[in-house]
C-alpha cells in the first residue's frame, strides 16, 4: 500500500502539521490549543534529539567501517579526492546560480524590511583564513570532539584512526574492525527503530515553524523568497539530475524516488546532520550503494557538503546589499562566492544553521 512508504508519510505529516499550525495559531488564546501545541512540540523536540543522539556513533563507526574496508592508501585517495572535487563543484554551481538570480531579479530593490536593529559584530568568531580551517579540522582531544559533536573533527579522527588499521597487524584490526562493525549494526537497529518516529516528529515541526513564522513574512520577502525557490528548484531538478545523468548514468527520477524518505525528513529537520540516518538508509537499502562507499562519503557530504547553504549565504550578501543600497562591484562579487563555498562548508549541521539548507538535497 502506497501510505506504508515513509516519504509518503512524510509528506502527510509535513501538510498536516502546516493545516494544524495554522489552527492552533487561529485559537491560541484556548488552553486546549495551547496544551495540543506543547505537545505536538514536545514530538518535534524528541524526534530531533533522538536523531541527534545517533548522529556521533553513526558517523564514527560508519567512517572507520568505510575507510578500513577500502583497504590501500591510493584507493582512498581516489575516493576522497573524487568527493571533495564533486562536492566543490556542485556547491560552486550552487553559488552561481544564487548570484546570477540575485543579480537578474534584483529582490532587494524595493523591499520594506526594518534595517535599524543593531549586532554585536565583535562576538562572531570567524576563521582568520582558509589554512585556520584545515588546521581546526584536527582535534586536540578525540573524545571531547565526539562529546561535544565537532562534526569535522570527528571525521579528521575517523579517517586516520580507519586508514591506520589497515597499517597494523591483521589480527589486532580484525579485533577492532569486529568490534566498531558491531557498534555499528546496533546503531542501525536504533536508528530504524528512530525513523519508524518521523511522521510524527515532522508534524511537530511543521507544527511548531508555521505557528511561530506564520505566512506574514512572506509578504515582504516575496521577491527574495522566489529568488531562493527558484535559485533552488533549479539546482535540485536541473543540475544535480543532469550530472547524475551524465557522469553516473542513472535515471535521476528512479534515484529521487529512493532518496525520497531523505529529502523531505531533511525540509522538515532543517538539519543535514540529523537527516543523516535517513539518508544511509536509503542509499544503502534503496540507492544499493555498497556500505565501503557510502560510509565514506554520506558523513563527509552531512557535513561539508552544503549546496542550500552555498546558495543562500551569497543570494542573502546580494540581497542585503541591495537593500542597503550598496552594488558590489564585479570583483566584490567573486570574493562572495568564495567566502559563501568557505562558509557552507564549515557551516553546523544543526537544524537552521542555515535557512538555505532547508531545501538542500541530502547527499
Amino acid at each position: 500500500m502506497i501510505l506504508k512508504k515513509l516519504h509518503f508519510q512524510v509528506f502527510i505529516a509535513m501538510v498536516l502539521g502546516c493545516i494544524l499550525g495554522l489552527l492552533l495559531k487561529n485559537f491560541e488564546a484556548s488552553w486546549f490549543a495551547s496544551a495540543i501545541y506543547n505537545v505536538l512540540v514536545m514530538l518535534g523536540t524528541v524526534f530531533v534529539r533522538l536523531l541527534k543522539m545517533i548522529m556521533v556513533p553513526l558517523i564514527f563507526s560508519s567512517i572507520i567501517l568505510g575507510v578500513s574496508s577500502i583497504g590501500s592508501g591510493k584507493k582512498i585517495g581516489r575516493i576522497g579526492i573524487k568527493t571533495l572535487c564533486y562536492y566543490l563543484f556542485t556547491s560552486l554551481c550552487a553559488i552561481i546560480i544564487g548570484l546570477s538570480l540575485s543579480n537578474y531579479i534584483m529582490p532587494g530593490v524595493g523591499a520594506t524590511i526594518d534595517i535599524n536593529s543593531s549586532f554585536d559584530a565583535s562576538k562572531i568568531q570567524t576563521p582568520t583564513s582558509t589554512a585556520d580551517i584545515l588546521i581546526r579540522m584536527i582535534p586536540l582531544n578525540p573524545f571531547k570532539a565526539l562529546a561535544s559533536g565537532d562534526m569535522l573533527g570527528i571525521i579528521f579522527f575517523a579517517i586516520f584512526f580507519g586508514v591506520t588499521l589497515n597499517m597494523i597487524e591483521k589480527e589486532h584490526s580484525t579485533r577492532i574492525k569486529d568490534m566498531v562493525d558491531a557498534l555499528f549494526n546496533v546503531i542501525m537497529k536504533i536508528t530504524q527503530m528512530v525513523i519508524k518516529c518521523t511522521p510524527l516528529g515532522v508534524v511537530g515541526l511543521m507544527t511548531k515553524t508555521i505557528y511561530t513564522s506564520g505566512l506574514d513574512i512572506f509578504v515582504n520577502l516575496a521577491k527574495y523568497i522566489l529568488t531562493i525557490t527558484m535559485g533552488l528548484s533549479l539546482h535540485l531538478f536541473v543540475v544535480l539530475p543532469l550530472i547524475i545523468f551524465f557522469f553516473i548514468r542513472v535515471n535521476p527520477i528512479v534515484h529521487f524516488k529512493a532518496i525520497a524518505s531523505a529529502m523531505l525528513t531533511a525540509f522538515s529537520t532543517s538539519s543535514s546532520n540529523a537527516t543523516l540516518p535517513v539518508t544511509i538508509k536509503c542509499v544503502k537499502e534503496n540507492a544499493k550503494v555498497s556500505n565501503e562507499v557510502s560510509s565514506f562519503v554520506l558523513p563527509l557530504g552531512a557535513t561539508v557538503n552544503m549546496d542550500g547553504t552555498a546558495l543562500y549565504e551569497c543570494a542573502g550578501v546580494i540581497f542585503i546589499s541591495q537593500v542597503l543600497g550598496v552594488y558590489l562591484t564585479f570583483d566584490q562579487q567573486i570574493i562572495v562566492v568564495i567566502t559563501a563555498l568557505l562558509a557552507s562548508i564549515g557551516a553546523a549541521g544543526i537544524p537552521s544553521a542555515s535557512p538555505g539548507r532547508r531545501r538542500s538535497p541530502p547527499r
